[in-house]
C-alpha cells in the first residue's frame, strides 16, 4: 500500500484559485502572498553518520540564479523563483496547479553543519543539498575510574 503525504494546506490552494478567479487575477499581489506562505517547495530532510542531506521538490527552475540557498544558525534557507512563460490565455484556462513565482522555505537542520564543503545539484526537478556534518570542539571521550 502506497503512502500518500498529509498536505493540510492543499484545500487553501483550492480556495486560493478560487478567489484569483473572483477578482479575475486583477490583485497580483494577493496571489503572490498566499503562494509564498502555502505553495513552497516540499522537502525531505535525513542525516547519514557525516552529513545532513536535503532534496527540495523544485520543478520549472531555468538556471541557477533563479534559486539562493543560505545557512544561518543551523537553519537551511532556501528562496527563489519559478518563471513559467503564459502560452495560453487567462480565460482559457480550466485547471492550474503547477507553481510558480516567488517561494522560500526555512527548515532547521538536525546537526551542525560546516558551511564548507556543502554540495547542492538540480537535476531532474530535484534540488540537493548535501551539508557535511560539523564535528564538535567540546566533544571528548572521558575516561571512568573503575574500581
Amino acid at each position: 500500500m502506497a503512502l500518500i503525504p498529509y498536505e493540510p494546506f492543499r484545500h487553501l490552494e483550492n480556495i486560493r484559485r478560487e478567489f484569483d478567479h473572483f477578482l479575475n487575477n486583477d490583485i497580483p499581489a494577493i496571489k503572490t502572498t498566499i503562494s509564498e506562505r502555502f505553495g513552497g517547495p516540499r522537502i525531505d530532510l535525513y542525516e547519514t553518520g557525516k552529513e545532513v542531506v536535503v532534496s527540495f521538490e523544485l520543478p520549472g527552475l531555468e538556471k541557477k540564479e533563479d534559486v539562493n540557498i543560505e545557512i544561518d544558525n543551523n537553519v537551511l534557507t532556501i528562496s527563489g523563483t519559478i518563471n513559467r512563460m503564459s502560452e495560453t490565455e487567462e480565460e482559457r484556462i480550466h485547471r492550474q496547479e503547477r507553481f510558480f513565482g516567488r517561494f522560500q522555505k526555512s527548515v532547521s537542520l538536525p546537526a551542525n553543519v560546516s558551511p564548507e564543503g556543502v554540495k547542492a545539484t538540480y537535476k531532474n526537478g530535484v534540488l540537493d543539498v548535501r551539508l557535511p556534518k560539523k564535528e564538535s570542539e567540546n566533544r571528548r571521550k572521558i575516561d571512568i575510574e573503575f574500581h
